[in-house]
């Protein structure tokens, strides 16, 4: 049975902290729904109400461009081991880019990751947990670390060449604000 909550308790926030994995979504008005993994130890909870993400250079930027046009974000958690919980919180999300005031107020609660391009921030509307009874057991092995090698094998202008490339338009050809990332 399903559970709704105004906000995270004490209780769901130790769950977010020790999970390796969570998923985005986001949708524009019209086009694709889309669906992220995301992990590497990016997540943090603020305030009971408040979370986010540091986002690394990736081949998209969907969300920045369903939250510039919406705002909708739904972030999603699920127990992979003997504790079976689906934990999804739902909400306006906001894009804090680098160089911005809200990225120098944020970014110290991370871990900088070479190719960091913004923090996605969730101000959470409600908070649903769910059984998880049919996900299945899984062993967490380590963090892949291909996307990191990749950043760190790229010097700054040609990160800001990439994302110039591939994270200025949704794949539903939304703007994603992008060309404010690095000031420009």
């Amino acid at each position: 049975m399903a559970t709704f909550y105004d906000a995270l308790t004490d209780e769901l926030q130790v769950f977010i902290e020790q999970q390796p994995i969570f998923f985005t979504g986001s949708a524009p008005a019209d086009g694709r729904v889309n669906v992220s993994p995301k992990g590497m130890d990016s997540f943090r909870c603020f305030d009971a109400r408040t979370v986010g993400y540091l986002d690394v250079t990736g081949s998209g930027n969907e969300a920045a461009a369903h939250i510039g046009e919406n705002g909708r974000l739904t972030i999603m958690f699920c127990s992979f081991t003997r504790q079976t919980l689906i934990l999804r919180l739902y909400g306006r999300g906001e894009v804090a880019r680098r160089g911005t005031a809200r990225w120098a107020e944020l970014i110290d609660r991370f871990t900088l990751l070479r190719g960091a391009r913004q923090i996605v921030v969730l101000h959470i509307d409600s908070v649903q947990t769910s059984c998880g009874y049919a996900v299945p057991i899984m062993e967490y092995v380590r963090d892949r670390d291909t996307l990191v090698k990749w950043a760190g094998g790229q010097t700054d202008e040609e990160l800001v060449a990439y994302r110039e490339r591939k994270n200025t338009r949704s794949i539903d050809g939304l703007p994603t604000g992008s060309w404010l990332l690095e000031g420009h």
